[in-house]
């Protein structure tokens, strides 16, 4: 499980009033074009990998604006945001897709609340998506380029999601298709009936994308009394050493969708490495590194008419964690974990969908200094229902067992034009500071987004 088990309810007058005037009054507004909470791409053969059709010129713009509520308030996102994309044919049995972004985030321009070097990492960014050539072979397909690689995908969290490198400058709040970052990677598919089998390698890997020590959303470790002080993250350099590799087979058989994979990585996730600095403040100094991980996993899906089940589960070896005893050398304790989601997907009359899921994680070298427990289990509960044909709420709860910890996002979206749509809703947190979202307890904010697809 990519995101571990993470004070206060917002004045709902002050929020409704908040919301109206960031889609009314100041013009900001939201929109999320395919995805609810990025949870709900289909799995399609494009997805997971393999033929891509289509031609032409496609794209959006939209604008984005976010303000957290906490004192003091301030502006969090006022970002422009502008993909392109463009697919085609070069001859037969080989196609091609090309695509960039490109950000410019007013809210780190306008005022001086966030440090320099924050302002200078989120206030622009100009960013190669998906740029591939597919190869059609017979059985074969080939994909050669920088590309997305989607081995399952649950609602709400990413499990057996292991391939992705990830923009966690927002935590895990935008749709998942934005928050992916390509690989520039070299993928083999065989397609035999209901057999599907692929061959992955990754020489240059893309690492998640975290930010900086002052950020809304940087993952700050533990403070002592003497402060914490943040080196320069230390990404691997391109090496035969730092190479990503993996398998996975998937079948069809008696209506069970079923898929099991392994997979070798520098991992994208970055372990904060702990040292205790001089007298006479003794502070914490961390660096962000990235250490090899090797991962077997696995999915199931079964369609029963209305009601559909999932599940994912993820072994991983080589990772380490925070402990919160001072002595540590590293502050760091190896443990392999297993994490697992299984999901019912509910069709409901009036065009209404539930979903609710629970997940553990399983820590098997278990220390008993670590933030987490031996066994962390949460649950997410998903309602998604047409107001009417062209309005949308939607409603989406992530919350632990072990402790109160979580995570509230309501939403509402209009398509009040063909090619146009309009959201606002708000992120709401609360959980103990060493919570994974209650870390973010001060963070709640509401949003608007407005988009226009062509």
């Amino acid at each position: 499980m990519h995101a571990p088990l993470g004070r206060r309810a917002i004045n709902a007058k002050r929020l409704t009033a908040v919301l109206l005037g960031l889609a009314i009054g100041s013009g900001v507004w939201a929109a999320d074009a395919d995805s609810l909470f990025g949870d709900d791409l289909a799995p399609t053969k494009e997805a997971g990998g393999g033929k891509s059709g289509g031609s032409g010129v496609k794209g959006y713009v939209q604008f984005e604006a976010a303000r957290t509520t906490a004192s003091p308030e301030h502006w969090s996102k006022l970002r422009t945001r502008a993909e392109l994309s463009a697919q085609g044919a070069l001859g037969d049995g080989v196609k091609y897709k090309v695509s960039a972004r490109a950000d410019y985030d007013f809210a780190y321009g306008i005022n001086d609340f966030y440090p320099p070097e924050v302002r200078r990492n989120q206030r622009t960014d100009l960013a190669l998506r998906e740029n591939y050539l597919d190869v059609n072979a017979g059985d074969w397909d080939f994909r050669l380029g920088r590309q997305h690689v989607v081995w399952g995908e649950m609602v709400g969290l990413f499990f057996a999601d292991v391939v992705s490198a990830r923009n966690l400058r927002e935590f895990i709040l935008p749709e998942f298709e934005a928050m992916r970052i390509p690989q520039w990677a070299a993928r083999a598919e065989y397609f035999k009936d209901d057999f599907h089998a692929e061959l992955l390698w990754i020489p240059v890997a893309s690492y998640d994308q975290i930010g900086k020590p002052g950020a809304e959303f940087y993952p700050f470790q533990p403070n002592p009394p003497g402060g914490s002080v943040y080196l320069q993250e230390k990404r691997p350099r391109a090496s035969l050493d730092h190479m990503n590799y993996g398998l996975r087979v998937s079948k069809l058989t008696g209506g069970l969708d079923i898929s099991a994979f392994y997979y070798s990585s520098m991992d994208n996730q970055p372990t904060f490495y702990r040292t205790v600095g001089a007298a006479p403040t003794f502070p914490f100094i961390y660096e962000a590194r990235h250490d090899r991980i090797n991962q077997f996993g696995g999915t199931l899906a079964k369609d029963f008419g209305s009601v559909v089940l999932k599940g994912e589960a993820v072994y991983t070896a080589g990772r380490k964690f925070t402990v919160l005893r001072a002595a540590d050398a590293d502050g760091l304790v190896r443990s392999d974990t297993l994490d697992w989601a299984l999901g019912l997907d509910f069709t409901l009359p009036a065009d209404t969908r539930f979903n609710v899921q629970v997940f553990q994680r399983t820590y098997f070298s278990h220390d008993p200094n670590m933030i987490a427990d031996h066994r962390e289990n949460g649950y997410t509960l998903y309602l998604d229902g047409k107001i009417t044909d062209s309005l949308q709420a939607q409603a989406l709860l992530i919350s632990s067992f072990n402790r109160p910890d979580w995570l509230f996002r309501p939403k509402l979206t209009w398509n009040f034009q063909r090619n146009w749509r309009l959201l606002f809703g708000a992120d709401i947190f609360k959980g103990p500071q060493t919570g994974f979202f209650g870390q973010y307890d001060r963070k709640d904010r509401v949003f608007s987004e407005i988009r226009y697809s062509f």
